[in-house]
């Protein structure tokens, strides 16, 4: 049986709604329609909240409001469990939580954090580094680098020299050209121009 736009989905916690992408008064329509054919039901759940596929806030709120203010239907206060709430990109990219790291990172390391990360050394091949927010390198990058992991495309990478076996930013993988290229000789940097990772010579304001 194929599902409509709205759907009610049921986890130990309860009930929360689900929507699907599609035009917003037919979701609207079908979510009143819903409610309406089986409301003795959800007078006795335990209503979550709303979640969906890019349907944005203002109107979770609308849906929220016809919900409570219409139907008279409790959404639990608590809302949606933590696995199931929409996480925005972490937004710390210009000032923000940072670790640093005083050593070199070496073939098989892992380094991963929810804020900025800085690492006062190299990053040799086959040593991970993922962050939330921007990964700064005080030497040589040469194992893969991953910047903006929860999807913000405004993070950057940087390093005193760029030569990554893989370099990504969000959902974007950017690599070096093959073949030998001549170093700048200036620290890089790589940040997403264009749908594309664009990896640069830092030149600072004079």
């Amino acid at each position: 049986m194929k599902e409509g736009l709205v759907n009610f989905r049921g986890i130990k916690e309860g009930i929360y709604i689900y929507i699907k992408e599609g035009d917003f008064q037919q979701i609207r329509i079908e979510l009143e329609k819903k409610l309406k054919n089986s409301i003795d039901f959800f007078k006795g759940a335990n209503l979550l909240g709303v979640k969906g596929e890019n349907i944005s806030e203002k109107e979770v709120e609308e849906l929220l409001g016809i919900i409570e203010n219409k139907y008279k239907l409790h959404i639990s206060k608590d809302g949606l469990p933590s696995c199931l709430k929409e996480e925005k990109p972490f937004e710390g990219i210009y000032e923000g939580i940072t670790k640093f790291i005083n050593t070199t990172i070496r073939s098989g390391q892992v380094i991963e954090y929810h804020g900025n990360i800085v690492i006062i050394g190299d990053v040799n091949p086959g040593a991970l580094i993922k962050a939330k927010g921007n990964i700064i390198i005080l030497g040589t990058l040469r194992g893969v680098a991953h910047a903006g992991i929860d999807g913000n495309y405004e993070a950057i990478v940087a390093a005193y020299d760029l030569q990554p076996t893989q370099l990504r930013i969000a959902n974007i993988i950017g690599r070096k050209p093959d073949g030998d290229i001549a170093p700048s000789g200036l620290p890089e940097i790589a940040k997403i121009h264009d749908g594309e990772v664009l990896i640069e010579p830092y030149l600072p304001r004079k």
